[in-house]
């Protein structure tokens, strides 16, 4: 820039059109508007500035300084022949500023005036379009494509074709991306991010490994930041660690890749996602000049693992900083302090939201939605409704979701059916809500007529839909059902553990073992949620040897047990009477599996000695417990006092029980139970006058029927239904046959 000042001065040497085209972008690059205005100044004094060349410059000039509304149109307006560049600059300018209805709008101008688009045309053109409303994304762009492909020198073009890969991949048309780069001559660094990029972001994950791969292959590229921070959420979106810390080896092999923040950023999310929080907090400590998507994403990272301490001081670290949070900042903090149910927290960040300027009018509409979603789950569905009031003008269906959710949650039916009557438009998270709050509360017809809608609606549904269908297979019993849902799973070709495991519980629920057992069996990858699943249905149906089969198994395969399926194992040896082996894997929780044993593991061990009838050595290990047993442990013990006829060690038990919960009516009822079996009248008489004198009664014992979709309840001596007469009358000749049949 000084030596062109230096120029401008001199006497006998001018710039010229040409000089001006070529110091501009470098004013551009410099961010020195000033310097920029001075030139344009020269150019107007000179009778340049209507110059194609000078006038398209100073277009991109003021385009790249922010100033398109006001200097770079009023200074494509004077050029007076325009050509090409002159309209792609202007059109660069409005996609690179946001305005992208300008753009397009400027684009259907230039085609009026019988201007021709270039290779550069399309690329600026082709992501504006991507921004449009879905319907017209794809009808422009298809008309683009077309223009294209009658055109042989630009689909000839490889930036013409990364544009429309870049389109196709950001509409979500993955199969036409794929085509596109098939038929590449040609393919340089750009092709092979888009692709890999399009891939990731649209949940292709596994295809953006081997794509991935593939690039990898070829000698002449590498992988540059803009490949890593694509293909990195890939990585933790699958949790593949392995080939994750490949790539990090990669970046710190790379001077220019270790410094660059952008790659920085995503090692943070992935290594986040992949609950390696001490690695991603040694990524943000590392990264020397961090921006706000470092701090957020680190912010997002604790959020997630719910670490409040580190989560607050960062944050305080951000504002020493200077940093100013943002909306994503904010979502980070409520949705914390959501998940650990502080209102009050929640309230502070809204408050911070709207004093900083954050929440203005109806702006930042996922922030109101993940508010509103907070509240909800904070059970202050007050603020929640004042909020979803608010957006009467603006609601999208993730904000009437956020409200259904939250009335659920509340236990308030009703009002989250009245949204969902309510919603003009609704999407499967809407409809799994729904069916899931008929489904928990025993409404299984409402369910079910729910489900057939939603597969009527258009919508297909997910492994989420059958998740929420499946509780009232087993409330109804019905193997029907579930043969239906499972015949669904496997059509939909749905591959989710959780869905898997859930489906083997109710196979066993239902009494089929040999279904569930045959799912189990075919499944390809077998998780811990489905070893946990088998080993609970065997445990079920008392086949404690096969239970231990299926445990056995796991731990061959290297998968380590958790807590869940030790204490469904320990059960299975219980109920079969499978001492030893009880005790081996209850040795093994410390020894084996570095685990502390639960108090639920200890109650096993006391319901396996109780029910082998060694009292005694069950009372034993109850005192030399490490900690303190509670209620629980000490009512199964008492309960086998009752069976085995032991009364001393019961009435130490039950004076531990009256000590711990003297008002439940249970332990006096057990107690007095195990006085009578064994002759203790005067011990039955204490302990009636002992509830008496704290005024406990046992409440009476009802049974219920469903019949044409009404609830029947009795009660012992019923004498309040209207078939009463009929119900005793069927219930005599019942016992009659009985007794008859069987010489009672």
């Amino acid at each position: 820039m000084r030596l062109f000042f230096k120029m401008h001065t001199a006497e006998d040497l001018k710039p010229i059109p040409v000089t001006i085209a070529i110091i501009l972008p470098v004013c551009a690059r410099a961010r020195a508007l000033g310097a920029g205005r001075s030139v344009h100044s020269y150019a107007i004094k000179n009778g340049l500035e209507s110059d194609t060349l000078v006038g398209n410059s100073l277009v991109s000039m003021y385009a790249k300084s922010g100033l398109i509304c006001d200097d770079a149109i009023d200074m494509f307006h004077i050029i007076t022949e325009k050509d090409v560049v002159s309209w792609n600059a202007m059109i660069s300018g409005f996609a690179e500023n946001k305005f992208t209805g300008e753009a397009f709008k400027l684009f259907c101008w230039m085609l009026k005036e019988s201007a021709v688009p270039n290779y550069a045309t399309i690329a600026n053109i082709l992501p504006v379009c991507a921004g449009l409303e879905e319907n017209a994304a794809h009808r422009f762009g298809k008309e683009i494509h077309s223009y294209v492909l009658h055109r042989p020198e630009l689909m000839d073009n490889i930036s013409v074709t990364n544009a429309l890969m870049g389109f196709y991949s950001r509409t979500g048309q993955m199969n036409k991306s794929d085509c596109l780069f098939a038929r590449m001559k040609l393919r340089d660094l750009v092709s092979w991010n888009s692709l890999i990029a399009g891939y990731s972001s649209n949940g292709e994950s596994l295809k953006a490994l081997e794509l991935f791969h593939d690039f990898t292959s070829v000698a002449a590229l590498k992988p540059d930041h803009v490949t890593l921070v694509s293909i990195l959420p890939a990585c933790s979106h699958l949790c593949n660690m392995k080939v994750g810390k490949q790539i990090h080896g990669y970046i710190a092999r790379h001077p220019g890749l270790v410094e660059d923040t952008a790659v920085g950023n995503a090692l943070i999310s992935f290594y986040a996602k992949c609950n390696d929080i001490k690695a991603a907090y040694r990524i943000f400590i590392s990264i020397s000049k961090r921006d706000l998507i470092s701090w957020n994403a680190m912010l997002d990272a604790f959020a997630e693992s719910g670490l409040e301490t580190e989560f607050v001081n960062v944050f305080k670290w951000m504002f020493r900083e200077g940093i100013t949070p943002d909306s994503i900042t904010i979502t980070s903090t409520v949705q914390l302090y959501a998940a650990l149910f502080r209102v009050d927290k929640v309230k502070e960040a809204h408050g911070y939201s709207i004093k900083a300027y954050i929440l203005l009018g109806n702006t930042q509409l996922n922030l109101r939605n993940v508010l509103i979603d907070a509240y909800g789950k904070c059970g202050n569905m007050l603020y929640a409704s004042s909020m979803f009031e608010m957006l009467s003008e603006n609601r999208n269906v993730v904000t009437c979701n956020s409200m259904i959710s939250g009335y659920v949650n509340c236990g308030s039916h009703d009002n989250a059916h009245m949204i969902f009557r309510t919603m003009s438009e609704r999407d499967l998270t809407t409809w799994n809500l729904m069916v899931r709050v008929y489904a928990e509360n025993d409404h299984h017809s409402k369910a079910l007529s729910l489900f057939l809608e939603l597969q009527n609606s258009g919508l297909k549904p997910d492994a989420l839909s059958v998740m929420s269908i499946l509780p009232v297979c087993s409330q109804i019993a019905s193997i029907h059902l579930l043969k239906q849902c499972h015949g669904y799973v496997v059509r939909a070709c749905f591959d989710d553990a959780h869905l898997l495991g859930t489906l083997i519980d109710l196979y066993s629920k239902c009494g089929n073992i040999r279904s569930a057992y045959n799912l189990f069996k075919s499944a390809s990858k077998k998780d811990l949620v489905m070893f946990t699943a088998m080993v609970g249905g065997y445990a079920m149906h008392g086949m404690g040897s096969e239970a231990l089969g299926v445990y056995s198994n796991m731990l061959e395969l290297g998968i380590k047990p958790d807590h869940v399926i030790i204490t469904t194992i320990l059960s299975a040896c219980s109920h079969a009477g499978l001492m030893n082996e009880g005790f081996k894997i209850f040795d093994s929780i410390e020894k084996l599996h570095r685990l502390e044993p639960t108090m639920e593991q200890y109650g096993c061990v006391v319901d396996l000695l109780a029910r082998a009838g060694r009292v005694k050595d069950a009372y034993s290990f109850v005192t030399r417990m490490p900690v303190e047993a509670n209620a629980n442990i000490w009512g199964a013990l008492l309960g086998a006092c009752r069976n085995h006829h032991q009364v001393e060690i019961g009435c130490n038990v039950v004076d531990r029980l009256f000590a711990m919960e003297a008002n439940n009516i249970g332990n006096y009822v057990v107690m007095s139970n195990l006085y009578a079996a064994n002759g203790r009248w005067d011990g039955v008489l204490e302990t009636r006058k002992l509830m008496k004198a704290r005024e406990l009664k046992k409440s009476a014992g009802s049974s219920w029927i469903e019949v044409e979709g009404k609830n029947n309840v009795f009660i012992a001596g019923d004498c309040s239904h209207p078939f009463r007469n009929s119900i005793y009358s069927t219930l005599f000749n019942l016992d009659t046959q009985i007794r008859e049949r069987f010489k009672f």
